[in-house]
């Protein structure tokens, strides 16, 4: 695939550059999808939307990128490689390179690509393949993130849907119909598979930064079933509200201090606070949203600012929301897909996660 284009494309499509920063200092960015493939709300335009976090969360970039009007279905990346991995729902896998701002390769595959995972020294992309596929043959779709090219398939079971690597590296989870996979990331193997989790379907999960417990969000409740990872049981399923709401759950996250966990219910248009230093986590206070959509909640990696799937940005401390996205034209713009990124004189520094991971 020729890169010209896309060039072409990221360089007429900046309205304003990403002001430099000092000499040694690092600007925050938050790199949010458009279209998301699971919601219409929000969307604005076909790329990425660069957003400066430590100057009011400003729009400060837009890279037009054409494939993603098959609709995002994940954005994952990696501070080794350098890059973003984006997913469609045509099937279609990607890779952006933060530093060139240009699309390194595209493939399309005959299975996948759903919320991937990267390896930790950045040279191996996991798609699932989708929830979409229900077949026994579904599961992992192992990429070279170099080229794209398919290494091969790890067959896991119905509905293979989101993934994520541990914050370690030595671990890496896979979401599928009422399982979730536990793999050790130094050969692939299965370490543990826990099932029956999560009511019905295969949703959202999260992990502490130790490894102990897996956060699965339900089905048919907004709640989450809570895993102790070492033994594969579920210790305790966590209802929010009063009495059981009956929406399913689609988004949970720990803030990086693994002192609170949030609960997305989009239907009711609200995010549940759960205190997480005490076992089972209790629920302590609810967060009103401005719209539904797809689900999802996720932090700044200082745990500053909470984000979900609407354009609503609140302050993880006070739970109070402090402003929103914005195109340039003053919409306000939101998408399930999100990912921080830190440069520093145009070089990555750091790179977030798109699930709300405990990194105490």
């Amino acid at each position: 695939m020729k890169k010209f284009p896309y060039l072409i494309l990221a360089v007429i499509g900046w309205f304003h550059c990403v002001e430099a920063v000092d000499a040694g200092e690092t600007g925050r960015y938050l790199f949010m999808a458009s279209p998301d493939g699971a919601q219409a709300e929000g969307s604005s335009g076909e790329g990425l939307m660069v957003f400066a976090m430590d100057e009011g969360h400003k729009l400060v970039r837009r890279v037009p990128i054409p494939s993603f009007g098959d609709g995002i279905r994940g954005l994952t990346g990696s501070a080794v490689s350098k890059c973003l991995y984006f997913s469609t729902t045509k099937l279609r896998m990607g890779c952006f390179d933060l530093e060139t701002n240009q699309v390194k390769w595209e493939k399309t595959y005959t299975a996948g690509c759903d919320r991937s995972c990267v390896s930790a020294d950045g040279k191996t992309v996991y798609a699932p393949s989708g929830w979409w596929s229900g077949t026994e043959n579904s599961g992992f779709l192992v990429i070279d993130a170099a080229d794209g090219s398919l290494k091969k398939r790890i067959p896991v079971g119905p509905m293979a849907h989101n993934s994520l690597t541990s914050v370690d590296g030595k671990m890496f989870f896979l979401g599928t119909q009422t399982r979730l996979t536990i793999f050790d990331a130094r050969d692939e193997s299965v370490i543990r598979v826990v099932e029956p989790v999560g009511e019905q379907g295969v949703f959202p999960f999260t992990v502490d930064h130790a490894n102990k417990f897996a956060y699965v969000c339900l089905g048919a409740h907004v709640g989450v079933d809570v895993v102790e990872i070492a033994t594969g049981k579920v210790l305790h399923r966590v209802m929010a509200g009063p009495e059981p709401i009956a929406h399913r759950t689609h988004g949970v996250a720990l803030t990086p201090d693994e002192r609170e966990l949030w609960i997305s219910d989009q239907e009711g248009k609200q995010l549940f606070v759960f205190d997480a230093t005490q076992m089972p986590p209790k629920q302590v206070a609810s967060v009103p949203l401005s719209m539904g959509g797809h689900g999802w909640v996720n932090f700044s990696l200082d745990g500053k600012f909470a984000y979900c799937h609407t354009p609503d940005i609140f302050d993880a401390k006070t739970r109070q929301k402090i402003g929103e996205f914005k195109d340039e034209k003053g919409k306000p713009v939101s998408s399930s897909k999100f990912i921080e990124v830190h440069l520093r004189d145009g070089r990555v520094e750091a790179v977030g996660c798109e699930f709300g991971l405990g990194r105490k």
